[in-house]
């Protein structure tokens, strides 16, 4: 089946003119009189009455030109969807983070700029992120302390530093920071070991040679939170993450290897996507 003798037929059928057809798909007239003239041949049917003064559907050619008039029908939908697809009008984002605090904001300059895009949002922590954008389950990324790889594109978004988290009538609570060296044997609350912050706070406390007590691991920021303001030790967060909870306060520890760089990653052979690329303009400075 010859899918341009179908489209001549079906624009005849719609403008009932061969002249009409012929503009409507940017043929010339003698080349949709040619498909035509092919398909009734081919299949040894009369489509089509030609008249002097106009064209008209026989029996044979009303039933078929339903079924044409439904077929691309459907492809012109198509081609508008796609169409309202490249210029952001619509379309759907799976977006992946380590966090809510800086994707966030990213989301509603989105959500202002593109109304029609759709964003499905999955969070985890470092580990699961990542997975997610290598498996392609997710379209982009938020993550910190990502390591540049072969076939990840990554740009940076932003830098934040490891806050000591105590309760609001703590000594440190009224100060504007701590050194990494007052953390020497005071009793802690933390993430699991899987938690970027916790992996930087235990790497700079390796270095300086600081040995916190760690009295309990949780597995959430929440959980933090809310250990720090039953008194059960001092946590950490990055200053990102500080939550407006009255009960606690962050301040920011001095030392080497505090900082943490935070990224927008995608996939590289997907990077000139315009919705991927939307996203990544969407990062400060952009």
């Amino acid at each position: 089946m010859n899918l341009f003798q179908l489209r001549a037929f079906d624009a005849v059928a719609r403008e009932g003119s061969f002249t009409r057809a012929a503009a409507r798909l940017f043929i010339s007239q003698p080349a949709v009189t040619g498909h035509i003239k092919a398909l009734e041949e081919h299949y040894q049917i009369t489509l089509l009455r030609r008249t002097a003064r106009r064209v008209e559907l026989t029996e044979e050619g009303t039933r078929l030109a339903a079924i044409t008039r439904a077929m691309f029908g459907l492809a012109e939908e198509a081609q508008i969807m796609l169409e309202a697809n490249r210029q952001l009008l619509t379309g759907r984002l799976e977006v992946a983070a380590d966090g809510p605090h800086l994707v966030m904001p990213m989301l509603a300059s989105l959500r202002a700029r593109y109304p029609g895009i759709t964003v499905n949002l999955r969070l985890g922590n470092a580990p699961q992120t990542l997975a997610a954008l290598l498996s392609e389950h997710a379209d982009v990324a938020v993550l910190t302390e990502v390591e540049p790889r072969k076939g990840l594109h990554l740009q940076a978004l932003g830098e934040s530093r490891i806050c000591a988290l105590v309760p609001e009538n703590h000594p440190w609570a009224n100060r504007l920071k701590v050194s990494l060296k007052d953390l020497d044997q005071v009793i802690m609350v933390l993430r699991e070991p899987g938690s970027v912050t916790r992996r930087t706070f235990d790497d700079a406390c390796i270095q300086a040679k600081v040995s916190p007590r760690v009295l309990l691991e949780l597995d959430s920021r929440e959980a933090v939170t809310e250990a720090v303001a039953a008194d059960l030790g001092v946590g950490v967060v990055s200053s990102v993450e500080v939550s407006h909870d009255p009960r606690v306060v962050a301040v920011p520890i001095m030392g080497e290897g505090l900082v943490n760089r935070h990224m927008i990653v995608c996939m590289e052979r997907r990077r000139d996507l315009r919705l991927i690329q939307a996203f990544f303009g969407l990062a400060p400075g952009q």
